[in-house]
């Protein structure tokens, strides 16, 4: 992907509850804090989890326990005609419509709609069928990579190049899949080993409480940001309680997009607005007391003071082999 700004992805999930309406509100929250993109989820419950699954701890906290998985997963589908119609309201908000598959139907079902970048979850690194089959539309491609060590990181990698997509179209994102996740094990400097292994742009998908962390991955070179957002985070569903509030979304994408400014060039030099600052700041050789006219620069007649308009104090040396060439006052400037 070509990064001119940090892409910002504004993770709705399944925090739509299900529900179209909702999922419509969440676009309209994410584009107007000036999100890149909205991501949703794509899949079939019975083609994902079988009905042995056990739901995650931080799932069975947050739902009706008693609830197995792909019960509680059922309830957060989104069929075709809802996919379609997200697709095309995200067009109308001019914000860019993603969504993770989990299957390989729903894969056919995105990439039928059109959808130019998929975005592989973390779950998915180590389902071979799946990479192959996304690795071979030769998208571009987004690899979440929660749970995975770096050598199952160079694995999907390899499967997905194998089939057809070159790596400058693969955007790594380090990920922890602890929801929330513990500042401990939050791993940042992951991502950008991640980066020198393999020479791929990183990213990260955020799942901590806040949003210290992503804005510290973009100090660090993140290109994309992930984060969970939802409308209220005292809704029912599995995700909400560590999600963002629109309120927090917001800020987040406004702090990204001033520590975009911040970074700079790289180039050590003055800037524009600090110029005028320089001749008030720095300081000058002047006289430190009258000295006449053919008298010698001494360390006794001579000092550094502001203003900085003068013959610098980096001359000092250079000036002490010298006379006056006029009469100077007490805290002139020292000409030559």
């Amino acid at each position: 992907m070509n990064y001119n700004k940090t892409f910002i992805i504004a993770e709705a999930g399944v925090n739509h509850n299900g529900s179209l309406e909702l999922a419509k509100k969440m676009i309209d929250v994410a584009a107007a804090a000036g999100a890149d993109a909205i991501k949703f989820q794509t899949f079939k419950a019975e083609k994902v989890i079988s009905r042995y699954a056990q739901k995650a701890e931080y799932q069975k906290r947050s739902t009706d326990a008693s609830e197995s998985q792909l019960d509680m997963v059922r309830k957060l589908e989104l069929d075709e005609g809802a996919h379609e119609e997200l697709f095309a309201y995200c067009r109308s908000k001019d914000i860019i419509f993603l969504s993770s598959p989990f299957d390989l139907d729903s894969i056919d079902l995105l990439n039928k709609l059109g959808l130019e970048i998929f975005k592989i979850p973390s779950g998915e690194i180590t389902n071979l069928p799946y990479l192959r089959k996304i690795g071979a539309l030769k998208k571009e491609i987004i690899l979440s990579t929660g749970m995975a060590d770096l050598g199952e990181v160079e694995d999907a990698l390899d499967i997905l190049i194998a089939v057809g997509t070159t790596l400058d179209k693969i955007t790594v994102l380090h990920c922890n899949t602890e929801y929330p996740t513990p500042m401990h094990d939050v791993n940042l400097r992951a991502m950008q080993t991640i980066a020198q292994a393999f020479n791929v742009c990183v990213g990260y998908s955020d799942h901590t409480l806040g949003i210290e962390i992503p804005i510290a991955a973009v100090a660090m070179g993140a290109t994309i940001i992930e984060k969970h957002f939802t409308l209220d985070k005292n809704m029912t569903g599995p995700d909400h309680k560590a999600s963002l509030e629109p309120d927090e979304l917001t800020v987040l994408v406004k702090a990204i997009r001033n520590i975009e400014k911040a970074l700079g060039s790289g180039i050590k030099k003055p800037s524009p607005s600090e110029l005028k600052n320089m001749v008030i700041a720095r300081k000058s050789i002047v006289a430190a007391i009258d000295i006449k006219e053919g008298e010698a620069f001494t360390e006794e007649n001579i000092t550094v003071k502001r203003p900085g308009n003068g013959i610098s104090p980096m001359r000092w040396d250079e000036v002490l082999k010298m006379k006056a060439s006029k009469n100077f006052n007490a805290d002139e400037i020292i000409c030559l």
